[in-house]
């Protein structure tokens, strides 16, 4: 459905390190810088991370949630653990598993150095 997903930052280099930590506990190499922007690519999509073209500053989309695909719930707390030591903020309840319609998951969320907010999501058997 998607080719990309692009988040504005107002710190390229500090956003860079972030997102090296948090996307390499998924197996992600280091990104690619491309003039203001730094992009990750995966067998299952891109990932980027931008200064905003228009020289404003970035801001963070109020009711947005980007999540990111976990392997089991060890890689979830794995994930959590990376964004948090990259100098993310813990959001909502602790890692944990959440029920609902959609079936069980194990969740944790994030707020990365901009604000923008991350989910590490493993849904479980």
């Amino acid at each position: 459905m998607f080719s990309h997903v692009m988040v504005g930052t107002n710190d390229l280099d500090k956003a860079k390190a972030f997102y090296d930590a948090l996307l390499g506990s998924l197996g992600v190499g280091p990104g690619f810088v491309d003039r203001h922007r730094v992009f990750y690519r995966s067998p299952t999509g891109v990932f980027s991370v931008s200064l905003p073209i228009d020289g404003e500053p970035a801001t963070v989309a109020n009711g947005s949630t980007l999540g990111f695909a976990c392997s089991s719930s060890e890689q979830v707390d794995a994930w959590h653990a990376a964004g948090l030591a990259a100098g993310g903020v813990s959001i909502e309840d602790p890692p944990g598993v959440r029920e609902g319609t959609g079936g069980r998951m194990y969740l944790a969320y994030l707020r990365d150095l901009d604000g923008n907010k991350l989910c590490g999501l493993y849904r479980m058997p």
